[in-house]
């Protein structure tokens, strides 16, 4: 359940609204560690429609309570609440002033009085207007610590957080032009702040701030500096500073960049600070990234090389493919051909699934692709002649890459054998058709997908026999008539594929394979 769900009860908001509280929500750490104090996010539990409402706005109603959305605990200093407060209810006087707020549209602080159980704690209420109308209200719960002077850093950052505040306000803070970047190192608070004002002139910046900037190459004070300035002069990798950073080290868009040094990288976020429409200065995060890059470059490296590892023992496996076809044909025994023929199609699927890996290094794989591949070209190397369809129903989805090499040479032997056996010498279809059953847990508590997968041909059949197996007795030794690749798949259903299979005639003529294959579940999930 998204925690908006009582904001998208109410008809007089909308989903846009919805949507501002999520960037909220999801940018609002930064006002906790500025302001060092919780934030709340308060909805009251009544709304009376804004065509009964007094003031043509949606209003809570008199005496309803206020629910907690939302709670942000600042990391620059201690908690005012032990308890998180999601789903908790606001009342009494406290709710009352949460309901005056909302009302007035104002920014409002009280005391002890009305918040009795923060002891001498202060508490701001925030509403946030949007469109001309209030949508919830934010309560910053602060402690005042009059026993001492506080720093120039502290007033900084609480002058900082009160100009978000304000803006939240307004409506114009978060900024829905504001980009996502999926890059490791967003900037926090604690790992260094600028404060410039309108021209881009540094008028404030915390020491974790300045060493970011002395290690990318810079000396002396910032404070005074026009930072756009500063970076031109700074020994970047990439000669001069290009159109996305320089509104950022201007702090004129909420965008982020990334200064590259010869030395050290840093990642840097610009937050505009308004006064209504006129832009008044901006907040600058930065963080030192030199060596989440430096990781990021062998991560990189290294999936660059398994990638070139999976392409050359494909082209290993190809080559010896091509030794295996060759000697076949010179070859006068029809036993040994067929078996030098049979060894060569296993390679070709091992192959085969390399090729697919060199594409694409992660824990799980697309095996749809893979497998309608590999349909293919079983059904091609084992027809001797006549003209054999393939069909394939249904969809694996993405599993896990270690279990494709199994897969794919149980697929390749009973495809093979379909046509070889099922089809003998006449024309045909062979049709292979995935079917997702109930997902199991284990003991440990691990998922695992459960896969039935069934080959079917429409050959001569095997009347009403029905052979199933799995676990210790499928590691026989293989019966009269049965050949090595029957044994290679029974050994990879029952040791690889945790499950079982079952030989047994089909509906229409023909026989069906269907094998039950147990998949632990990828860390991502997808399928």
């Amino acid at each position: 359940m998204a925690f908006t769900d009582p904001l998208r009860c109410v008809a007089d908001f909308d989903a846009g609204d919805a949507e501002w509280l999520h960037l909220l929500v999801g940018d609002w750490q930064l006002v906790a560690d500025l302001g060092f104090g919780d934030l709340l996010l308060c909805f009251p539990q009544e709304v009376v429609a804004a065509a009964q409402s007094p003031t043509g706005q949606p209003i809570p109603r008199e005496g309803t309570d206020f629910l907690v959305l939302a709670h942000a605990r600042p990391t620059t200093g201690p908690t005012a609440y032990q308890k998180d407060l999601v789903g908790e209810l606001v009342n009494g006087p406290a709710a009352g002033t949460l309901r005056r707020a909302w009302i007035d549209r104002r920014i409002e602080r009280t005391g002890p009085s009305e918040w009795s159980n923060l002891a001498s704690r202060s508490v701001t209420l925030v509403p946030l207007v949007r469109n001309q109308r209030t949508i919830a209200v934010v309560s910053l719960t602060t402690d005042p610590q009059r026993e001492r002077l506080p720093s120039r850093m502290e007033l900084v950052y609480r002058e900082s957080a009160a100009d978000l505040l304000r803006m939240a306000n307004q409506g114009t803070w978060p900024d829905f032009a504001v980009r996502s970047d999926s890059r490791r190192g967003a900037p926090r608070v604690g790992d260094g702040m600028l404060r410039l004002n309108a021209s881009g002139v540094v008028e404030f910046c915390s020491p974790n701030g300045l060493s970011t900037f002395r290690r990318l190459g810079f000396r002396g004070d910032l404070t005074g500096q026009n930072l756009l300035r500063v970076a031109r002069q700074l020994p970047l990798t990439a000669p001069g500073v290009d159109e996305t950073l320089a509104p950022v080290l201007a702090g004129t868009m909420p965008w982020r960049a990334e200064l590259s040094g010869v030395k050290a990288s840093a990642t840097l976020r610009a937050i505009p600070l308004r006064q209504g429409s006129e832009r008044t200065g901006a907040l600058l995060l930065c963080r030192d990234v030199t060596e989440l890059r430096r990781r990021d470059l062998q991560l990189v490296s290294k999936d660059a090389t398994i990638r070139e590892i999976h392409h050359r023992v494909k082209n290993n496996l190809q080559t010896v493919s091509a030794l295996l076809r060759l000697q076949s044909r010179r070859m006068h025994s029809e036993e040994g051909r067929n078996g030098l023929q049979q060894a060569m199609r296993r390679v070709s699927s091992i192959a085969r699934v390399h090729e697919s890996l060199s594409h694409e290094i992660s824990e799980d794989v697309d095996f749809d692709e893979l497998m309608r591949h590999q349909v293919k070209l079983a059904v091609e190397t084992a027809s001797a002649g006549q003209r054999v369809r393939t069909e394939v129903h249904g969809s694996f989805g993405r599993l896990p890459s270690k279990s494709a090499t199994s897969v794919a040479l149980v697929v390749n032997e009973l495809v093979a054998n379909a046509v070889e056996h099922g089809l003998r010498d006449r024309d045909g279809t062979v049709a292979m058709s995935v079917r997702h059953l109930e997902d199991e847990t284990t003991e440990a508590g691990e998922t695992d997908r459960v896969l039935e997968i069934a080959i079917e041909d429409d050959g001569s059949g095997m009347g009403a026999t029905v052979i199933e197996e799995s676990g210790v007795s499928a590691y026989r030794p293989p019966a009269e008539g049965e050949g090595l690749g029957m044994q290679i798949v029974r050994t990879l259903v029952a040791s690889e594929l945790r499950g079982s299979i079952r030989w047994q005639s089909a509906e229409q003529g023909g026989t069906s394979v269907v094998i039950t294959a147990r998949f632990r579940q990828p860390a991502s999930g997808r399928r």
